[in-house]
């Protein structure tokens, strides 16, 4: 029995995670594996955070994080869940690291909104990071992945649900 893996990508605040976590809720067997949750979780000494000095640890620390969700990530799905990853994925390189990685079917749902949303998005919640992190802005525009681009800047959470569900098979890469 397989289950399959999806990767819930966009820029910080435009909801992924959320996106991500309500998916696998709704499904029968469902995980959720947020790279920020098991970097900041699982490292409890020593994390060297993205965008922190020295630069080469915190991307050795995000490799790291990315290679045991990975992993974690094919285990449920071959123990037949339905695995949804939030991470920022804004680079082909990447996206093909998670794909060699996973060495199985897999799904990428890129969510976009204008910067208004992002913001106001980010305000409402208790993790406030979409400022910081609104240069990725660029990579985003540029990065034509396979897989779905869905701009939420209109869409309710359900809406935004729906939309991927009746798209699925778009998002297959």
């Amino acid at each position: 029995m397989s289950g399959s893996i999806l990767i819930v990508s966009g820029l910080p605040g435009v909801g992924k995670t959320t996106v991500a976590r309500e998916l696998a809720t709704r499904s029968a067997r469902g995980a959720h594996l947020d790279t920020d949750e098991i970097g900041e979780a699982l490292i409890v000494s020593g994390l060297v955070a993205p965008g922190q000095d020295p630069a080469e640890e915190a991307e050795r620390q995000l490799a790291l994080r990315r290679r045991n969700l990975t992993d974690l990530a094919r285990n449920f799905a071959e123990a037949g869940f339905v695995v949804a990853i939030s991470d920022v994925v804004l680079w082909p390189e990447l996206l093909e690291q998670y794909r060699a990685a996973i060495d199985l079917p897999l799904r990428f749902v890129l969510l976009t909104a204008t910067a208004q949303a992002i913001a106001g998005r980010d305000a409402a919640r208790d993790k406030h990071v979409a400022e910081q992190w609104a240069h990725l802005r660029a990579a985003q525009d540029e990065f034509r992945a396979p897989g779905l681009r869905l701009d939420t800047t209109g869409l309710s959470l359900d809406e935004t649900l729906d939309a991927i569900r009746a798209r699925w098979d778009d998002a297959l890469i």
